[in-house]
């Protein structure tokens, strides 16, 4: 039998391991239901900037990330993607990258996107992205490069690196000189603007209005200096 004693330590440590139990799942849940808003509300966004089409012309697909939504802008039709010339289609998901594992969100790489953006019949598909496959392996970013590039195959395409974001411009130079590479491998060109001092948010992720009229500005300059070519298709 317990002594009395060694019975209430028994009870109390009991207590205190359900106690911490019930709060981890409070955690836990609390951490599961903040991120499930998040993409509920990345989802919102990014039906709502598919909706704006903004200019005139010859018609252009944006493929990309928050950048190109818009994330941080009171007006969303204000993204980088309505400096572009032509009439610009925007299909972005913030936090959304090449590689499938960029995202918490679920299946919205750009490859897994793609195929449905593409019921805009453009003439000109512009990729932009790169910063939220700063954590990811070369292998998942090759993959869904390749994954993309053949779901554009019969589109012109330009690649528009990503630019050194202070929250993560120590990861920038790997990621943007392997899409140069991929771009190189599928003979389509490859924008960088890794070079670029741009005006960031406080989160030092995402831009300004400034900063995304300069960006915007820059990458239709740099497309207009290029030649947009439909991906190679390679085998193996």
């Amino acid at each position: 039998m317990l002594h009395r004693g060694n019975l209430r330590r028994v009870v109390g440590a009991s207590a205190i391991a359900v106690l911490f139990a019930a709060l981890l799942a409070f955690y836990v849940a609390d951490r599961a239901g903040a991120g499930m808003g998040r993409c509920q509300q990345h989802r919102a966004d990014a039906r709502e900037r598919a909706a704006i089409v903004t200019g005139d012309g010859e018609a252009v697909l944006v493929i990309g990330d928050s950048w190109s939504v818009g994330l941080g802008q009171e007006d969303l039709a204000r993204s980088w993607a309505a400096e572009l010339p032509g009439e610009v289609h925007v299909a972005g998901f913030s936090g959304s990258g090449f590689s499938a594992g960029a995202s918490g969100c679920g299946r919205v790489s750009f490859a897994d996107r793609a195929s449905t953006a593409l019921d805009t019949r453009p003439q000109l598909v512009v990729v932009e992205g790169g910063l939220n496959d700063f954590n990811q392996p070369a292998a998942a970013i090759e993959r869904g490069f390749r994954d993309l590039m053949a779901d554009l195959a019969g589109h012109p395409v330009v690649v528009v690196g990503p630019a050194s974001a202070p929250a993560r411009a120590h990861a920038v130079p790997r990621v943007d000189a392997l899409l140069a590479d991929l771009a190189e491998a599928f003979g389509v060109p490859y924008v960088a603007t890794s070079d670029l001092e741009l005006d960031y948010l406080a989160d030092r992720l995402h831009l300004t209005e400034g900063g995304h009229e300069e960006f915007g500005a820059v990458v239709a300059e740099r497309i207009a200096d290029v030649e947009p070519t439909r991906p190679a298709v390679l085998r193996g």
